[in-house]
């Protein structure tokens, strides 16, 4: 993650926290991440994967843009997010409160596997693939998709995406909140 992003979601995670009421403690229990992550992410000592991001913003019930850099959003650039080997995420569009969702376009490197837990109960996920081909896991099975193809589903379930193709994979994931 671009040092930005590290002192904004170091910022981002206190304010929550704070807001919230919680300490470190208790802000562990709800996220699921040790309360030692949780003080050097806090501290900008150590940068979330982005799983563990996603289990931050779920304990909190914050959509996961709530933690990005905000200043570039506005100023309409994309902002990658490349902390792992195989995988890069852009902001598209952060969260809005008006419609309940945000936009992102993910990148897969060839074989790369993501998996997510569960995001809050209600939570729909919308992915459309623009190159490459997929398989997600979710609802207890395997689905394949193309490049074109489109689906969504429930999200407050732990869910995987696969790039299963010899190309590297590029999907655009749209997340509507309740």
């Amino acid at each position: 993650m671009s040092e930005q992003i590290n002192s904004n979601v170091a910022y981002q995670l206190k304010a929550a926290r704070v807001n919230k009421g919680w300490s470190l403690d208790t802000t562990s229990k709800h996220c699921g991440v040790s309360k030692a992550m949780l003080g050097q992410i806090e501290r900008g000592e150590s940068s979330p994967t982005i799983a563990k991001l996603w289990d931050i913003a779920t304990g909190f019930a914050l959509p996961l843009s709530y933690f990005l850099d905000r200043k570039s959003l506005e100023n309409n650039k994309a902002e990658q997010i490349t902390q792992e080997p195989g995988i890069t995420i852009e902001t598209i569009f952060e969260f809005d409160k008006n419609t309940g969702m945000e936009m992102f376009q993910l990148y897969l490197s060839v074989g790369h596997e993501q998996h997510s837990q569960a995001h809050q109960a209600g939570v729909v996920e919308h992915i459309v693939v623009t190159s490459g081909q997929m398989a997600y896991f979710a609802d207890q099975q395997w689905h394949t998709l193309y490049c074109g193809d489109k689906s969504k589903f429930n999200a407050d379930q732990p869910h995987i995406y696969r790039n299963t193709g010899d190309m590297p994979l590029c999907f655009f994931n749209i997340i509507h909140y309740p």
